[in-house]
């Protein structure tokens, strides 16, 4: 695992940077969710493949999210520097695990499972798809029949001067700090092509 990978797990493993990313992203801005409601939960789960070997999948971070005693919903964050063309199915695997976990504790109320990719890579926008249905070749009339499973990406690169203000941890450093690599980046080629 690189360098950059285990420093973005570090700080989205905060509670109140992992809190604001959420906000920031999924409400707008709006706090929603509070540091002191999240509460940290497994980032491993394990499940038997086809080849009757136990694989390990592990999140990037994972959060339950509170009100008081009330578990309102799982939320994980899932850091990318580069495109990663089967992500949709790394995602529909975390969050297949979770419901999967909360099947087999028995819980009387399953609670929702929002999976967030933070694609931080400023070569290019995400140029692959987000969802599982445009990855599979499907025969016809399956169509209808086969689930679609679809992720949310966010470009941090990408993000609006106005996104940006929605955060207030040190998130919004880091954020700025590749809005602006990607700002001079593309200034520098408009300087090499005069």
């Amino acid at each position: 695992m690189g360098e950059k990978d285990i420093t973005e797990k570090i700080l989205a493993d905060y509670n109140d940077v992992f809190a604001d990313i959420m906000n920031g992203l999924l409400f707008a801005g709006e706090q929603r969710i509070l540091p002191e409601a999240l509460e940290n939960t497994s980032i491993h789960s394990q499940y038997k493949a086809e080849d009757e070997k136990v694989h390990e999948l592990e999140r990037d971070v994972a959060k339950y999210w509170k009100e008081k005693e009330v578990e309102l919903a799982i939320c994980g964050i899932e850091n990318q520097s580069v495109v990663e063309k089967n992500m949709p199915f790394r995602v529909i695997g975390y969050d297949g695990t979770a419901y999967r976990s909360q099947l087999l504790e028995e819980r009387k109320k399953i609670l929702p499972v929002v999976t967030i990719v933070l694609y931080f890579g400023t070569d290019r926008h995400w140029n692959s798809k987000k969802n599982i249905k445009s990855l599979m070749e499907i025969p016809e009339g399956l169509d209808k029949f086969v689930n679609d499973y679809s992720m949310q990406v966010f470009e941090i690169a990408w993000l609006t001067e106005e996104e940006i203000e929605r955060f207030q941890s040190d998130f919004r450093i880091v954020a700025n700090f590749f809005v602006k690599k990607e700002r001079t980046k593309i200034i520098y080629q408009m300087i090499r092509r005069k």
